[in-house]
């Protein structure tokens, strides 16, 4: 059985980036279609497409806030402070432990240079950093928003 976090790690490895492979991963038990999910976090990569800001995992965590305590009326005070209060707390404990909630303080590098590139490169950063703040993100929705823990999945990943 492959746990939902290690699920998210492998469609990170296998090419997506780091907010497609956690929203993609816990869309579908919420009622959004997985493909949909990928087509949304296209742009969220890289900490907003490729600007280093707010880590792609840790935005896909949030749009997971958002599926399943997102407001369909504007009076909706309840399920608003619901959402803040969850991005919040995701957004605390993941600084806790990685410092930042930006790209390029996370990597410690700018991609957007040839240097910051090579750094990238060289370090192996897919492996040694980013598939670690997917499955750190991927924990966190788990334990907040799925209060502890979702099914585990028989047999190997779907190819989405």
């Amino acid at each position: 059985m492959i746990g939902k976090c290690e699920r998210a790690v492998d469609c990170f490895r296998r090419g997506f980036n780091c907010c497609q492979a956690v929203f993609s991963t816990y869309a579908p038990d919420l009622a959004c279609d997985p493909e949909l999910a990928l087509r949304i976090g296209t742009g969220f990569g890289a900490g907003m497409a490729g600007l280093q800001r707010t880590c792609g995992a840790v935005t896909g965590a949030f749009m997971i806030v958002g599926l399943k305590h997102g407001r369909l009326d504007a009076e909706d005070t309840d399920n608003r402070e619901k959402a803040y209060g969850l991005i919040r707390e995701i957004s605390g404990r993941f600084i806790s432990k990685h410092g930042s909630l930006d790209c390029i303080e996370l990597l410690g590098c700018d991609l957007n240079t040839p240097d910051g590139e090579e750094h990238f490169e060289a370090n192996n950063m897919i492996e040694t950093r980013c598939a670690n703040f997917v499955r750190d993100a991927a924990l966190l929705v788990e334990e907040l928003i799925f209060e502890g823990g979702s099914e585990d999945i028989e047999g190997e990943p779907e190819a989405y």
